[in-house]
């Protein structure tokens, strides 16, 4: 048995790794044309959207006929996002509080052009050629830190996770709003309806908030995109700030 007879069957599958060539007639399918159309299915009708028979039958075969090429729904979505993620780019930045930003920041824009990668479940740590890449990227940026593997990780856990959490709540609250209505005026009437129902004596400091004039005012660029990136930005940055004291006090 060669190394590569022992990798599982859906790792070769996501890595490409050929199957040893079989007599007769050529497939006329491969697994690359089986995830374009499926990722093709989820970008024009949602996650929810993409079904094995639907897929099967935008290229013209029956739906078991995708078992030669997939073993099942589970693996064709871990495909499915690995394929949609894509290569990263290239990270310059001169420190690593920098690079990771960009790092995050990169990965959303992905996820912000395709919101159903954010909705895809969490089967397991990353295991697809792109999504190692991703981790590869960020793990050059921290190793300009003294934080050991477990910390490096912990901090990828914790950003990735972040991105995919932002992306998926910034669409949900998009869909959830009345047609027409922008997140700015969602914020506004959603603060003067709970001020008039906060008690005060119940809810104190909660009070206090919708009494302030936070939801009023508002930021001065009230577009979905703006407000979008600067609540972004806010938990973003209070992570690096936690990611920094650790690498300023690693015995912590």
């Amino acid at each position: 048995m060669t190394s590569e007879d022992a990798v599982p069957a859906p790792l070769r599958r996501l890595w490409r790794i050929a199957e040893p060539s079989r007599l007769g007639r050529p497939a006329a399918l491969d697994v690359d044309l089986v995830v374009a159309a499926a990722v093709d299915t989820a970008d024009r009708d949602g996650l929810d959207g993409v079904t094995l028979p639907k897929v099967a039958k935008s290229l013209g075969v029956t739906g078991m006929s995708l078992y030669r090429y997939v073993g099942s729904k589970d693996e064709l979505l871990v495909l499915m996002g690995d394929h949609a993620l894509g290569a990263p780019p290239r990270f310059d930045a001169g420190d690593w509080r920098e690079g990771l930003r960009a790092w995050a920041r990169a990965q959303r824009v992905v996820y912000r052009q395709r919101p159903w990668l954010a909705r895809l479940p969490v089967t397991g740590p990353p295991s697809g050629p792109h999504r190692i890449a991703w981790m590869e990227a960020a793990l050059e940026i921290l190793a300009r830190t003294p934080l050991d593997w477990t910390h490096k990780i912990g901090v990828l856990s914790l950003i990735g996770g972040y991105v995919v959490q932002a992306v998926r709540q910034e669409h949900e609250l998009a869909q959830g709003r009345a047609e027409g209505q922008g997140q700015s005026d969602a914020e506004r009437a959603y603060g003067r309806a709970l001020a008039k129902l906060v008690d005060p004596e119940r809810f104190p400091e909660t009070a206090r908030l919708f009494s302030s004039p936070l939801f009023e005012t508002g930021p001065a660029d009230t577009s979905d995109a703006a407000i979008g990136d600067a609540d972004f930005a806010i938990g973003l940055e209070l992570i690096l700030d936690g990611v920094a004291t650790r690498i300023e006090r690693p015995e912590r």
